[in-house]
């Protein structure tokens, strides 16, 4: 199955699930997929992930969800840049989601990075979404 927004089906599958309080969710796999998981566990905002291969050349992403005190960790999941509309950002203007509270996810020249990781190193890049 073909998508034109892996990134924003993979947010939306984690959104659903969160609202479901289901435990996993399963996406297909992609290095950009693996790169947002990336960022979301290191922030803790998922509980981990796994990719494994379902037959020869597809590949799956098993997600663990988050809930603290039976509410999910993720409150909000927003997509921001979307094939049809990029959105982009220098270093210094990186945005700041809910002042601090959330995290943006980028796309930049040295890999998928949340914005403080981007602020730190003085790069850019491409806005892919929001999460508080």
């Amino acid at each position: 199955m073909s998508f034109s927004d892996t990134i924003g089906d993979m947010l939306a599958r984690i959104r659903n699930g969160a609202k479901a309080r289901l435990a996993t969710v399963i996406t297909p796999a992609s290095k950009l997929r693996e790169g947002v998981l990336d960022v979301l566990k290191a922030e803790g905002y998922i509980d981990g992930y796994e990719t494994y291969e379902v037959r020869k050349g597809v590949r799956e992403t098993r997600i663990s969800l988050k809930y603290f005190d039976g509410e999910p960790v993720i409150k909000d999941l927003k997509r921001v840049s979307t094939p049809g509309r990029r959105s982009y950002s220098e270093a210094i203007k990186i945005p700041k989601v809910r002042n601090g509270l959330g995290v943006a996810i980028l796309s930049t020249s040295k890999g998928v990075l949340s914005d403080h990781a981007a602020r730190a190193q003085n790069v850019g890049g491409e806005v892919l979404c929001y999460v508080f």
